[in-house]
């Protein structure tokens, strides 16, 4: 991605509220969608960090990630003629994964978590690059009575992930035990925040909302709290959200590739009337895609990676989107879209072109491990 450091508030590099303390804990920053953010920690790294998650119990600052009120008379009626999921599925209290597409391709514009407070009332995460084109769009929809607020920087974003994130959060006095995908509230550090059971781990955890400026009091007392408590960055969440075969937008999911390509249909309201990209997503997925999001898992040592082209014999059948080493399975996997003429049945021998040598590669079904969200 390209970025500035200097002009409008859209195209200046952003940084966490918490920026101190990654600096003091020798983070290595990396930019994501215009926001400066951790990619790992000194004494850490992305494998020490992946196993905390997958074992106990870490934190990540996602602050970069898009905060966007909607709100006024009717505000989850539009929502829902919006966005792909339908919100009628859930009461509020309630989260729910969807996709913003574009209308007349139905590409994935990106991929949100809308939470549902009222029916005057929803509140959307989309990703960090894409949030300024989603208010856009919902503005430019928008009926009189339906005010569209971009609260990015109001608010900080912390990610408790790990079999033991219910234990923390509970000695702190939070709300643990509400279900997956729900949301509660809770006073911590002085801070008022929304404590949601949401996450892009694939295990048992939590996300913290919290105005920005409350922000390094949280995040403190999580490590008073924890001694064992991991710091983790994203190079980390990206290699969790990889073995569960969770799409990253951009690679996985983007305006060339629509959810029924990207096995994320499951996210889209079929039966509602209106959505964005309605008519040529029933299209597609009334012919069938000509292509289809797989994963892979290496035979050998290699490591897929994004780009890289899969070959069936001398025939070319698809691109990777995401590949990486995975640290639990301890072998590289990826996700790639594969071309669904001539059918491939999950087992079959594939290879990947690395820098001109082919490395085996088998086909399968994601997730790439079975952890519990639950």
């Amino acid at each position: 991605m390209t970025d500035v450091t200097s002009g409008s508030a859209e195209t200046r590099l952003r940084r966490s509220p918490l920026h101190d303390r990654h600096v003091a804990a020798g983070a290595k920053f990396a930019l994501f969608g215009g926001w400066e953010m951790p990619l790992e920690y000194a004494g850490g790294g992305v494998r020490k960090e992946h196993s905390a998650v997958r074992d106990a119990v870490g934190v990540f600052d996602v602050s970069h990630l898009g905060k966007v009120r909607v709100t006024g008379a009717g505000a989850a009626e539009f929502v829902n003629a919006c966005l792909s999921n339908d919100l009628a599925r859930i009461g509020p209290g309630r989260a729910q994964y969807t996709l913003c597409c574009d209308d007349a391709t139905g590409g994935v514009v990106d991929d949100i978590i809308a939470y549902l407070y009222a029916e005057d009332h929803v509140f959307l995460i989309p990703n960090a690059a894409n949030t300024a084109e989603v208010v856009r769009r919902l503005r430019a929809a928008a009926p009189p009575t339906v005010t569209i607020t971009d609260e990015h920087e109001a608010y900080a974003i912390l990610a408790v992930q790990g079999p033991r994130s219910a234990d923390l959060l509970g000695a702190l006095g939070l709300p643990t035990q509400h279900g997956y995908m729900s949301f509660a509230e809770g006073t911590l550090a002085g801070a008022n925040l929304t404590v949601c059971r949401t996450g892009y781990t694939g295990e048992l955890g939590y996300e913290l909302i919290l105005p920005a400026g409350d922000a390094g009091g949280v995040w403190d007392a999580l490590f008073a709290a924890e001694e064992q408590l991991q710091a983790c960055g994203l190079a980390a969440r990206d290699t969790l959200r990889t073995e569960m075969g969770y799409p990253l937008h951009g690679q996985d999911l983007s305006l060339e590739i629509t959810p029924v390509q990207g096995r994320s249909g499951w996210a889209v309201g079929w039966d509602k009337p209106a959505f964005w990209g309605r008519a040529a997503l029933l299209a597609e997925k009334a012919a069938g895609p000509r292509r289809r999001l797989r994963g892979l898992v290496a035979v050998d040592r290699a490591i897929p990676r994004p780009g890289m082209v899969v070959y069936h014999g001398e025939t070319p059948v698809g691109t990777v989107t995401s590949g990486t080493f995975s640290p639990t399975r301890k072998q590289g996997i990826a996700l790639a879209l594969i071309d669904t003429e001539p059918a491939l049945a999950d087992g079959a021998e594939l290879e990947v072109d690395i820098r001109g040598r082919r490395a085996a590669v088998s086909l399968v079904r994601p997730p790439f491990v079975n952890p519990s969200v639950r």
